[in-house]
């Protein structure tokens, strides 16, 4: 089951007929989710002895030996896969999941932190180097790269303190994660395509994809992958959103020397480091979505996928969503919506909760008194700093919250949508999902 609360979101449904559209709803998005469970993303991959991609076969006999390192949310299931598939000598694999664990004594496991890195990250990543270092000409690393690997592969230019503070400002700036991740290349003796830079062996990485339009020099800042940022946008996106005067004097000081050309830039296309190096996405937005519109289409709805690109200040895309639905005339037919992306949040306030949350907070009095249910889902179970992996609001909700004392409007200028939606038991509670394919929103209307 992977809502632990599934039981309270369907009751609080007015009449039956919304707790019949909660329940499609939460059917909906776990079939979503399976599609892109990360055990069987990379499974799917191996067959007799080989790797096989639409574009490329590697046959494991051509190697002495297989390594492997993976880090991410998705990392244990997808380390799983390897295993079972394959024989690997070494492993080293950081994850910020507590309760997974990887059946094979071959494989070391590091829990580290997410977002903000520490120093369990760092010895991980320092491991996985030496892993790195040791392959041979002809040996094969196997890499495996997730949503959450930014943070997870951790070996930064700077003190891990001045990293910290760094990503907390960037994090609550409203930078999106294409930006975030620019600084964090140009922070990091690992990340912008660094890895290949540490071994001439084959490397295959497979890599579920956690950012708008599959970039992979963006997913988990692209340890494989030739870099096309450097740190003049990294001082430039400082600059953009006003917070080069609270960054640490160290971080400022690292950029500007890359700037001035004293710390060589991130390795970039056409580089012979990459010339063994092959990067394959097995998983993404757009398969969860399709996952959704096909369960749709299977509880008898009409169903449109309005985008898998969804960005923006997630207030602001919330509204934007319900009126495209509520002015579609569906004439008196069942529609499911699907939309799909990452939105971002500016803090202001003080309250607890994350961008799907706060999305479907703002939403809550436009939804009064329509047919639509609206959810929006963080697809790794986790939104922002909160326990919670979204929230699902319908045209009742306002209501509820009115008899509640609560008012939609003061939580979500304090940015506490957590708050409002504990107090109605419409938070969606999964707990970690074991993958990350950014979010996920369904809106039905009848």
């Amino acid at each position: 089951m992977l809502f632990i609360n599934r039981k309270n979101i369907i009751q609080n449904g007015y009449n039956d007929e919304l707790k019949k559209l909660r329940e499609d709803t939460l059917e909906i998005l776990k079939s979503s989710i399976k599609s892109v469970d990360p055990y069987n993303s990379v499974k799917s991959k191996f067959k007799e002895n080989k790797i096989i991609f639409n574009s490329k076969t590697f046959n494991i006999s051509d190697y002495k030996n297989v390594y492997l390192i993976g880090f991410g949310k998705a990392s244990i299931g997808m380390t799983q896969a390897v295993c079972d598939s394959i024989e690997v000598k070494k492993g080293i694999v950081i994850t910020n999941d507590p309760l997974q664990k990887i059946k094979n004594s071959k494989i070391k496991t590091y829990l580290g932190s997410h977002p903000i890195p520490n120093q369990n990250n760092i010895d991980g990543t320092d491991k996985a180097l030496d892993i790195i270092k040791n392959c041979k000409k002809n040996d094969l690393l196997i890499v495996l790269i997730s949503g959450g690997g930014s943070a997870l592969f951790c070996k930064p230019l700077v003190d891990l303190g001045d990293l910290q503070k760094s990503t907390d400002l960037l994090l609550k700036s409203g930078a999106n994660i294409n930006e975030i991740n620019t600084i964090r290349k140009h922070l990091s003796h690992v990340k912008g395509g660094k890895i290949a830079s540490y071994t001439n062996c084959t490397v295959i990485s497979f890599i579920i994809s956690d950012i708008i339009g599959d970039p992979i020099e963006f997913i988990a800042s692209g340890p494989t992958y030739p870099d096309t940022t450097t740190f003049t946008d990294a001082k430039k996106i400082l600059k953009k959103y006003n917070i080069e005067m609270k960054i640490p004097s160290d971080v400022k000081k690292k950029i500007n020397e890359g700037i001035r050309g004293v710390i060589t830039e991130t390795p970039k296309e056409g580089d012979p480091i990459f010339n063994k190096v092959s990067n394959f996405i097995i998983a993404n937005n757009k398969i969860a979505c399709n996952a959704a519109q096909k369960k749709a289409e299977e509880l008898g709805y009409r169903s449109i996928i309005i985008t898998t690109s969804l960005d923006g200040e997630a207030k602001y895309i919330g509204k934007y969503l319900i009126d495209k639905v509520i002015n579609f005339l569906n004439n008196g037919k069942r529609f499911v919506f699907i939309a799909g992306g990452e939105s971002t949040v500016k803090i202001k306030g003080s309250g607890k909760g994350g961008r799907n949350q706060e999305m479907v907070l703002s939403c809550v009095k436009q939804l009064s008194d329509t047919n639509v249910v609206f959810s929006s889902f963080a697809s790794d179970g986790i939104d922002g700093i909160s326990n919670a992996a979204g929230a699902i609001a319908d045209g009742y909700s306002y209501k509820r919250a009115l008899k509640k004392e609560l008012n939609p409007d003061d939580f979500l200028k304090q940015n506490n949508s957590y708050e409002f939606f504990k107090n109605l038991n419409d938070l969606l509670m999964t707990g970690s999902t074991g993958t990350n394919v950014m979010d996920i929103q369904i809106i039905i209307k009848i």
